[in-house]
């Protein structure tokens, strides 16, 4: 869709603002404001198809991709598969200061603090090796469930989700080594995408974003390690919710900024504040992309060490005997997550759950496997999904159109053979269960999961 508003639509007191930061251009930067906004995405590492990996790099992101136009991605079965998130290009440039700042990714906690709708984490996700472990938070309920849906199709055991108020990680003092805050913010740096952005920017609401910001980061900064690492970004081109939050990261919490050096070619812009910290600046004369800052800082403070809980294993060996035909891995624990259903957790998270159960509301923990029944396992729509799952779970293949329908809960036509439980794929990837009856068969995707538009 082409931007349609007139060059007078942008905020005079914003372009002013802008007049202070090295690199602005403002002819440039107005006329940008004209253009149609750029469609991007980053594939999926682990799970392979054919979608888009022959379009255009993104240069910051090995897995990001430009698209020329943008398709109708509901009717895309891959895209309900997980093998792609559609994402905008500026916000993962993430993924090369995560690379540069921590280049070590092993057996770390890392904290998604603002996650959904899930750009970040599932980014994150692909980055953490092995023994890390990931949590996203969303403290607004309906939005959590957003996260959860797409931390779910993305498919990684480590990447856990809550809902908390940032104050209530505060209690969690320096058990982070990692946490990224891209924080509510005036929303700017969207201007070309969203109408409703351009029509409810304000001064006054920079302003209340802005001292939001600070009290979100005072709240989550005793969470994080000593010499652990907080990257701060925000979709705000405004200095007062960019480089003034930096320096008041310097003042208050006595934080030093880290770099992430990059080609010039990529068009990025190197900001220094006041107190000479460091922050990088996406303009969309310059990149392809939208509005977007992002800034490194290191815990420098002296914190103490956070004490684990002594605790008695709740891991379920019947449990995981029953349903070990689930997964890939042998070394998951499978622990209880109701007084019936199951989750599978990481060899080394579960001294995690035994603290953070007691601190904090865990909406999702590791990877949902489902029951025990009289006579079989009933497995979770989430194993259909997971990057863990068996490659010997019965599966049916199906082409585009009998996916959709699947995705929508309608009937398809297909030669079923084998009775009982079966993966519904396409091109390889798990879209959710179906149960063979012999001459029919159950579909069992979730119904908050389904396609609710035409699919003809």
């Amino acid at each position: 869709m082409t931007f349609k508003n007139s060059v007078t639509a942008l905020p005079t007191i914003l372009l002013h603002d802008l007049e202070a930061v090295s690199g602005f251009d403002k002819e440039a930067f107005i006329a940008a404001h004209q253009q149609q906004a750029v469609t991007s995405l980053r594939l999926h590492p682990l799970k392979q198809t054919g979608s888009y990996k022959d379009a255009r790099k993104v240069p910051w992101c090995g897995e990001g991709r430009y698209l020329e136009q943008r398709p109708v991605f509901t009717l895309d079965p891959a895209y309900h598969g997980g093998a792609y998130y559609v994402q905008e290009a500026s916000s993962m440039f993430l993924d090369h200061m995560v690379r540069t700042v921590m280049p070590q990714r092993t057996n770390l906690r890392v904290l998604d603090l603002c996650g959904a709708p899930g750009g970040k984490s599932t980014l994150l996700a692909s980055l953490m090796e092995e023994g890390t472990l990931l949590i996203s938070n969303e403290v607004i309920r309906s939005r959590a469930t957003i996260l959860e849906e797409n931390v779910v199709r993305w498919g990684y055991t480590n990447n856990w989700v809550t809902s908390n108020d940032p104050e209530v990680f505060g209690r969690l003092e320096g058990y982070f080594d990692l946490i990224v805050v891209d924080a509510p913010c005036s929303g700017s740096g969207l201007f070309r995408k969203d109408q409703k952005a351009l029509e409810d920017w304000t001064e006054a609401n920079v302003h209340l974003c802005s001292q939001r910001q600070q009290r979100i980061l005072a709240d989550v900064w005793p969470s994080l390690k000593e010499g652990g690492v907080l990257i701060y970004a925000t979709c705000s081109y405004s200095t007062e919710e960019d480089e003034e939050i930096l320096d008041w990261l310097a003042r208050e919490c006595h934080a030093t900024t880290l770099s992430a050096e990059h080609p010039a070619e990529w068009g990025i812009v190197t900001t220094e504040s006041k107190e000479g910290m460091k922050g990088y600046r996406f303009f969309p004369d310059k990149v392809g992309g939208e509005g977007f800052f992002i800034a490194a800082v290191r815990k420098d403070e002296v914190t103490r060490d956070l004490k684990y809980p002594r605790y008695k294993t709740i891991h379920d060996p019947k449990a995981k005997s029953q349903s070990a035909y689930l997964l890939q891995r042998d070394d998951l624990l499978v622990i209880p997550a109701s007084k019936e259903s199951y989750h599978a957790i990481g060899p080394g998270h579960e001294a995690d759950w035994h603290l953070l159960q007691k601190q904090i509301y865990l909406r999702k923990t590791g990877l949902a496997l489902g029951m025990g029944a009289a006579k079989e396992w009933l497995p979770a729509h989430d194993v259909a999904l997971s990057v863990d799952r068996s490659i010997n779970i019965p599966t049916l293949e199906v082409d585009r159109e009998p996916a959709l329908r699947y995705l929508k809960k309608e009937d398809f036509v297909t030669d079923l053979e084998t009775k009982g439980w079966q993966i519904v794929a396409h091109e390889g990837m798990g879209l959710g269960w179906i149960k063979g009856l012999g001459n029919r068969f159950n579909n069992y995707l979730p119904k908050h999961w389904r396609i609710r538009m035409d699919i003809e």
